[in-house]
């Protein structure tokens, strides 16, 4: 079977770092589902919303800066457990998977008349990530609170007090700075890296960030726009 794109996602993450590891931990976290022209149809839009359409959607995607050459293999090691435990793939959302797909909800924020783009919120997704399929969530059929979820059975909670630096001012909308913020909080940084004082970057919404982390606390060192 042969899949192509059917939209591209438009965020501000440009680049793997800094992408929350799951949907919905940055909710304040907007971006658009762009469709190609092929697929850019009102019709095929309808009743998705309005007063009796969805309020979520999932998306098949496809992990697009994994290198396409890449050979799987049968273990990885997930963030969650610290980067330094082996657990089987096909229990774990490693993009490092046979056929490179991810699988997303995201809430609908709303949806162009043209039937030109979605526009979302909480997604986990790189700007430029293709988007394969969309299909409406059901929370009766979709959403099971007491299933066993394994190592990943709570949601992880925000691990870093965020501050800005003294000196260091905001381009952003109270909105964008409330998304970059929240995705700091859930410390971007590699898993199994913890080096006080070390200088990182970050590239959200056409600006690089520069940042330090001591203990719990985050500080934005730097802004400056790409």
């Amino acid at each position: 079977m042969e899949i192509t794109p059917i939209a591209r996602f438009e965020g501000p993450l440009k680049s793997k770092f800094g992408i929350p590891r799951q949907s919905g931990l940055a909710e304040s976290l907007s971006g658009r589902i762009v469709f190609e022209q092929e697929y850019r149809n009102p019709d095929a839009l309808r009743g998705l919303a309005g007063a009796d359409g969805f309020d979520r959607i999932w998306l098949i995607w496809g992990f697009s800066a994994v290198p396409e050459d890449k050979a799987w293999q049968p273990t990885v090691r997930p963030p969650r457990l610290g980067g330094n435990v082996r657990m089987g793939v096909f229990a774990t959302r490693s993009p490092f998977r046979p056929n490179h797909l991810g699988l997303s909800c995201v809430r609908i924020l709303s949806v162009a008349p043209d039937g030109s783009e979605i526009r979302v919120s909480g997604a986990d997704l790189m700007d430029g990530t293709p988007i394969y399929d969309i299909k409406p969530y059901l929370p009766y059929a979709d959403c099971f609170p007491d299933a066993a979820a394994g190592f990943a059975a709570e949601a992880p909670e925000p691990a870093l007090e965020v501050v800005m630096a003294d000196g260091v001012e905001s381009p952003f909308s109270p909105q964008e700075e409330l998304a970059l913020r929240e995705v700091l909080s859930l410390d971007p940084r590699p898993a199994f890296q913890d080096e006080p004082g070390k200088r990182y970057g970050m590239a959200f919404g056409g600006y690089d960030i520069g940042f330090s982390v001591s203990g719990t606390c985050l500080t934005i060192e730097s802004i400056v726009k790409i």
